[in-house]
């Protein structure tokens, strides 16, 4: 039974990677397009300085892909097999769910945990280390955003989990709409103190030490040695829409990988079985 549903898993998934890869592709890739030719005049205006005080300027290496490639084969061959390990994992937290949520019906257990997959996997780490286009970010501090947003997304699964066993502990003594909200708070308290601990990315010692005191890697306005402002910085607008298209793909992923686990699920706990009551529609022998 579990590997039917890890399969059907698997299969939502993939669906959902797809769906998600097609709105990424419409509304999304535009504005990756309009932060990689922003990345590259800031190169531009940057070399131009370096040349103007006699600093060596480096080539740059060629794209092994070209964009065509990489905005339509690599995102959504990435984004399918993405789709597939997360229904696959969506579809272990769903087994481990059965027979411990009271009456749910299938359907609606697979909403909730889809629902709790988008929020503990993605909504609430973005809330404190949201997607960021290209041409943010530096290479030297992959490695620990890297592992700050693993941590972001590991305490929000767990905290989230906690929530939900706590629940309904509450649930006999203050019944299921105050265990709910005590149990919700207890989730926004433990994960707003994770939040705080947590440094900003501008706050990495990298960052601190060659741009100053920043909340974020955002751009700032490129300066010349006089202070006059040669290159804007990276456009508020381009920032906005990235992040908002980058919510609304998660959302669209996990939303189809409930509504389409839902019904397979259904099917194979509660098959439909004849029933022995009606009338044979058979012939009558002779």
């Amino acid at each position: 039974m579990e590997k039917k549903l890890i399969l059907r898993g698997i299969l939502a998934g993939a669906v959902a990677g797809l769906l998600a890869f097609v709105f990424a592709r419409i509304f999304a890739e535009p504005q990756i397009a309009k932060a990689i030719d922003y990345e590259s005049g800031r190169d531009a205006a940057q070399n131009a300085l370096d040349k103007a005080a006699g600093v060596p300027v480096e080539a740059a290496d060629p794209d092994l892909f070209s964009r065509t490639i990489q905005a339509n084969v690599g995102v959504g061959v990435g984004m399918i097999f993405f789709g597939m390990a997360m229904g696959a994992l969506f579809a272990v937290a769903y087994t481990v769910c059965l027979g411990r949520t009271g009456g749910l019906r299938a359907r609606n257990l697979a909403l909730l945990v889809a629902g709790g997959g988008f929020l503990g996997m993605y909504l609430v780490p973005f809330l404190k280390y949201p997607a960021n286009p290209p041409a943010i970010g530096h290479e030297e501090t992959i490695q620990q955003r890297s592992a700050l947003y693993l941590i972001m997304v590991v305490c929000s699964v767990a905290f989230l989990a906690g929530a939900v066993y706590l629940g309904k502990h509450l649930q006999a003594r203050f019944g299921n709409w105050n265990a709910t909200l005590l149990a919700s708070g207890a989730f926004v308290v433990a994960i707003g103190i994770v939040m705080l601990l947590l440094p900003q990315l501008g706050h990495l010692s990298y960052n601190q030490a060659n741009f100053g005191d920043h909340a974020t890697e955002t751009p700032l306005p490129l300066t010349d040695s006089k202070g006059t402002i040669v290159y804007p910085g990276f456009p508020a607008d381009v920032l906005f829409d990235f992040r908002f298209y980058s919510v609304a793909a998660q959302f669209i992923l996990w939303a189809v990988i409930g509504l389409v686990f839902g019904p397979l699920a259904e099917r194979l706990l509660n098959p439909v079985r004849p029933d022995v009551t009606a009338p044979s529609q058979d012939p009558v022998p002779a």
